[in-house]
């Protein structure tokens, strides 16, 4: 079995949004030379996500209003929101936690003939929660 781990940056320009990332996907597994097998994105940070969803900018909106309405900024309940001295500065983005549980780290796909198995509308989406910032994934291939 063969595996490849490409690691791949990424800026991001707002506080919350969703970038698409499937061309990068598609270009890293044509590139391993694996011909049947899986692929993981997975996100390496706790307040980002990785999911999938149509390549629609309405239903891109769609997402981030969602997240905002039931994750709000600044809640008065949020245990997380304290000094921590590990940071050395005050906890201010539970929301962003919260909402990247929403979500989840990961997504993973069938590889065939060389090509990632996509459903005709899905889009791999990396998913900002607390940026802007320069962020780090990996798409790990699996396979022959």
């Amino acid at each position: 079995m063969r595996s490849v781990l490409r690691r791949m940056t990424i800026q991001t320009l707002k506080d919350t949004e969703v970038i698409n990332i499937t061309e990068r996907v598609l270009e890293a597994v044509g590139e391993s030379g694996v011909l049947e097998g899986v692929v993981y994105v997975t996100t390496m940070h706790t307040t980002t996500a990785i999911t999938v969803n149509e390549c629609l900018p309405d239903v891109e909106d769609d997402v981030v209003a969602m997240l905002k309405r039931l994750v709000p900024v600044g809640e008065a309940s949020y245990r997380h929101a304290r000094f921590l001295p590990s940071d050395g500065a005050m906890a201010v983005n539970s929301h962003s936690h919260q909402r990247a549980a929403l979500l989840g780290p990961q997504v993973v796909f069938p590889i065939e003939d060389g090509k990632v198995v996509l459903g005709g509308r899905q889009t791999i989406y990396y998913v900002e929660l607390d940026g802007p910032l320069l962020r780090n994934f990996v798409v790990h291939i699996l396979g022959e």
